[in-house]
């Protein structure tokens, strides 16, 4: 009987050898178009990051554009400030005309460099996303039951996320994103930043009182941070829109007072004087 087996083994042994050689020449092939398509990609990724990092760097030379034109605008204001002031015989209004004038195209510049400013934003996601895809073709596939188990995202992830998606013009998203991060992680660091935009974002949807009561949660709540100065001018800024000039000026007052130095105490000094306000609090009640 053992003999009939090894006779029958012995007989069927070059069919067999002959299918595992043509099993074996198939799967060289499978894998010689998979590398071939894996190459194509990598090809095609290549080509993309190369034209996202020219629309980049076509982006930050419009930015230096923008900045020194309006460098140069600052210095035309000043020139024509001091032109006025030596002449004393012109009337006051039309110095005030022009100076409104002046203000309002460096109010335009702004703008302009803010979208700018919107678009790096967007170039820079999109370069990130696919240098992310490419460092995941690039590495090794994961074994099977090796993968991360489910979970809700970090800190870190949830708060950059909600940046991204506000520098990208997705508010409503972000606006949630934010308000998550707060209500999961308000004792942290970056909690104060988080509340202030969730402000922000308040008050370019124009939801100015609710706005309001964003910037007083980062007064109140996280009293001494980096975006305490932002939040009282914000909230000044929101008060105006809705016509409540003396809580804007007091908001105004208390952040020139504490924090005389600051760039946005410049800013708050300026809407004091196109609301035809003093500088100080207490001509201010005089006026009043």
């Amino acid at each position: 009987m053992k003999t009939c087996v090894l006779t029958l083994l012995l007989f069927l042994w070059p069919f067999l050898a002959l299918a595992q050689r043509k099993e074996y020449v198939e799967l060289q092939r499978d894998i010689a178009i998979l590398q071939d398509q894996v190459r194509t990609m990598q090809r095609t990724l290549d080509e993309k990051l190369a034209q996202m990092t020219l629309l980049v760097q076509q982006s930050l030379d419009s930015v230096n554009k923008a900045n020194t034109s309006l460098a140069v605008l600052e210095n035309n204001l000043r020139d024509r400030l001091r032109e006025q002031e030596k002449s004393v015989s012109q009337p006051v209004a039309g110095i005030n005309s022009k100076v409104d004038q002046l203000s309002t195209q460096m109010l335009a510049l702004k703008e302009s460099i803010d979208s700018l400013n919107v678009r790096f934003g967007k170039l820079e996601q999109q370069m990130v996303d696919v240098n992310t895809a490419v460092r995941t073709l690039q590495a090794p596939p994961v074994p099977p039951g090796e993968g991360g188990g489910p979970g809700g995202a970090s800190a870190e992830q949830l708060y950059q996320g909600a940046l991204r998606d506000k520098n990208g013009g997705n508010l409503e998203l972000a606006l949630k994103g934010f308000t998550d991060y707060v209500a999961q992680f308000g004792g942290t660091t970056l909690a104060p930043n988080a509340q202030y935009y969730i402000g922000e974002i308040l008050y370019l949807q124009g939801k100015h009182a609710e706005a309001v009561r964003a910037f007083d949660l980062v007064l109140e709540k996280y009293q001494e941070n980096d975006k305490t100065p932002d939040a009282h001018y914000m909230k000044g800024m929101s008060l105006i829109k809705m016509n409540q000039r003396v809580k804007a000026s007091d908001e105004f007052y208390t952040l020139i007072k504490r924090f005389p130095e600051s760039e946005l105490s410049a800013k708050a000094k300026a809407q004091l004087k196109a609301m035809g306000l003093p500088l100080s609090p207490a001509k201010s009640k005089r006026t009043r």
